[in-house]
């Protein structure tokens, strides 16, 4: 039985966010490694210097102050903002060329790149909060990652219990307590979001145009 050609649609970027230990690193690993999800990591620019351990263009696009400060008075970010005295952003060309491919983007960003993007592409964007169990449960996987001195797990706690009220702002909330499940509802999320009618209405148009058309 012959299969019929996808219905185009374009794109959408799927944002995760979540305070620092929830589990966001993990899923978008997992969500990158699924093939059949065929996303695209959102690469950020940074003013911060290098590390050793990273590579240009995979892990950030390394620019000085005077080309950040190009790329935002050109418009060519998506969104930005300064972090301890660094700034990153997202490029906006290599995102509006994916999206016009019919295919989708994934964000690791916080709250405050999230509210830029929302404003900037309200129509484009998908935005997921994942919040851990319990704050107990969050301080256990931070000291677990054995990554931190205890000052550094308590300002990241600290730090948490602001980013966890900004729920509000997003689409969907998953409490990660279990990573398989988590997974199993982001996916579930993002398949539906991309049957919605907005994302294909001129592919459909199309399609209807040609079931209409047949045996006249």
């Amino acid at each position: 039985m012959p299969t019929r050609d996808p219905i185009q649609r374009r794109g959408l970027m799927l944002i995760l966010s979540s305070p620092s230990g929830a589990g966001k690193t993990t899923l978008t690993r997992n969500l990158l490694q699924d093939g059949s999800l065929d996303l695209t990591l959102s690469i950020s620019v940074t003013t911060r210097e290098r590390r050793p351990s990273e590579v240009e263009a995979i892990h950030y696009y390394f620019k000085t102050r005077t080309e950040f400060d190009r790329l935002k008075a050109n418009d060519e970010l998506l969104e930005y903002a300064e972090v301890h005295g660094n700034f990153y952003g997202t490029p906006r060309g290599p995102v509006e060329k994916v999206l016009s491919q019919g295919r989708d983007m994934l964000f690791d960003i916080d709250y405050q790149g999230t509210q830029q993007v929302q404003k900037r592409a309200p129509h484009d964007v998908v935005t997921i909060f994942i919040l851990p169990p319990s704050m107990r449960e969050l301080q256990a996987r931070l000291e677990r990652r054995a990554e931190d001195a205890p000052d550094v797990i308590a300002k990241r706690l600290f730090n948490a219990r602001n980013e966890i009220t900004r729920w509000p702002i997003y689409d969907y909330v998953i409490v990660n307590e279990d990573i398989q499940q988590a997974m199993s509802e982001v996916k579930s999320i993002l398949i539906s979001e991309r049957l919605k009618r907005a994302r294909s209405a001129i592919g459909i148009s199309k399609f209807v145009d040609g079931l209409l058309a047949e045996g006249q």
